[in-house]
């Protein structure tokens, strides 16, 4: 994606964008040539959610001239995927909006030391995110009361304005690093029901602040950053949200993801994802979009939220060439709410896709994905995997 809009703006000659090994389009290439202190990026919008959209963000990068000449000459003496993209600090501010009238604007800094041993990432941004939220009554009936099974929505707008900063230490020579992050915000929260706006207002309120601390652990043995094909990643974050620490509720969140790619066979990969989410409170009355959701593609976000979120999917890969591969993936997930059976039946996601390898250098590759589930479909613009 990086690449995709700033060969627009260069006047290198139209070859740099074919590779010299193939005499396909490639924008490695051109990358590695002009390797600038900034580069403009298309931003992509095709969450089922919030609707199609687009923006633009601007990568600032942060680098000595002997910085940059030598980040370009391993660039260009690189093959699949062995370019490093990014110096040790990059500056990202950007905006963008969709058709529903959600809208962000952002700004972040990541810098590392001593060869990644040290990595810091920090940003903010503001916008205002319109919602759908689902929720699921279900009640068996008594006597001359009949049973009840259906599913309520109601959207919501929210605003506000959010800052997070991570740092992070790797242990030894290892893959592992584990660091602390925080979160602060502050946001308003109204829906299109009125008898939902007076309850927020003689509860909690509409305006919200939110601030936590937490533990992170990473281990990361992929053999790419963008578009792996073999090895693993397994991520770990805990974060408390307390009344000590100035948030308006108390509230826990364990969050764990795990990736593996596996090849099996020559031009075949094999990949599975997962994620478990536990999330808990005394709070009797939270803000509608604090509870986590099942992610997965064809599904669209906050459709299913509750307490304790579980997700597996699973991707086959094939590489018809060594730049256009297709693919299958296939995902199921549920949301439970503590003392419900709410969601009960597993949510499903499955569908195809392809990628045309952009930029060999950097194992960078972009495409699209079509999904489906049980009540809606997506067209996804994907770089990378998919995950």
């Amino acid at each position: 994606m990086i690449g995709l809009l700033s060969c627009l703006y260069s006047t290198t000659p139209f070859a740099s964008f074919f590779d010299e090994e193939d005499n396909q389009l490639d924008l490695g290439h051109h990358i590695a040539e002009n390797a600038t202190g900034f580069l403009p990026i298309p931003i992509i919008i095709t969450e089922p959610a919030v609707g199609y959209g687009g923006g633009i963000a601007g990568l600032f990068l942060h680098e000595t001239e002997e910085e940059k000449k030598v980040r370009k000459e391993a660039a260009l003496n690189a093959r699949d995927g062995g370019a490093r993209l990014m110096p040790s600090a990059i500056t990202l501010v950007g905006a963008g909006g969709t058709e529903n009238g959600t809208w962000f604007a952002f700004a972040g800094h990541q810098h590392s030391w001593l060869k990644d041993r040290i990595r810091y990432l920090g940003g903010a941004g503001v916008g205002v995110a319109n919602l759908n939220i689902y929720k699921d009554l279900s009640f068996p009936g008594f006597g001359p009361i009949a049973p009840i099974d259906k599913t309520l929505s109601f959207g919501t707008k929210t605003s506000g304005i959010v800052m997070m900063q991570k740092l992070q230490v790797r242990i030894a020579d290892t893959p592992l690093m584990l660091g602390i992050k925080q979160v602060a915000s502050k946001s308003k929260v109204e829906t299109d029901s009125k008898v939902l706006n007076d309850l927020l207002d003689y509860t909690i309120g509409t305006e919200t602040v939110s601030s936590g601390l937490g533990l992170l652990a990473d281990y990361d043995t992929r053999n790419n950053f963008f578009y792996p094909s073999e090895g693993y990643q397994v991520s770990a974050e805990y974060m408390v949200y307390n009344e000590a620490i100035g948030s308006d509720h108390n509230y826990n969140n364990l969050n764990i993801n795990a990736e593996v790619y596996i090849p099996v066979a020559q031009n075949w990969t094999v990949a599975f994802a997962g994620n478990y989410q536990n999330f808990d409170s005394n709070d009797i009355i939270l803000p509608p979009t604090v509870k986590p959701y099942v992610d997965l593609r064809g599904i669209s976000a906050y459709r299913f939220q509750g307490d304790e979120i579980q997700t597996v999917q699973g991707q086959v890969t094939y590489d018809i060439t060594p730049r256009w591969n297709i693919s299958a993936f296939y995902g199921v997930g549920r949301a439970l709410d503590k003392g419900e059976q709410n969601h009960e039946d597993l949510a499903a996601g499955y569908g195809t896709g392809f990628r045309y390898k952009i930029a060999r250098r950097y194992g960078l590759s972009i495409g699209a994905d079509i999904a489906f589930s049980e009540e809606e479909s997506a067209f996804y613009i994907s770089l990378g995997s998919g995950f």
